[in-house]
């Protein structure tokens, strides 16, 4: 039975910093989207 508990406790933890570098990415990839210089428009001949 300690071992069910140790292996759900474990599942769980994962499940959680797997959520949290997912959240981490996706802020960081906003903010890589949002700084991202304008790109230099091209001169129209």
């Amino acid at each position: 039975m300690r071992r069910l508990v140790a292996m759900a406790a474990a599942v769980v933890a994962g499940l959680v910093v797997a959520r949290k570098v997912q959240e981490q990415q996706e802020e960081q990839d906003l903010w890589a989207q949002v700084t991202d210089p304008a790109p230099a428009s091209r001169p129209t001949s």
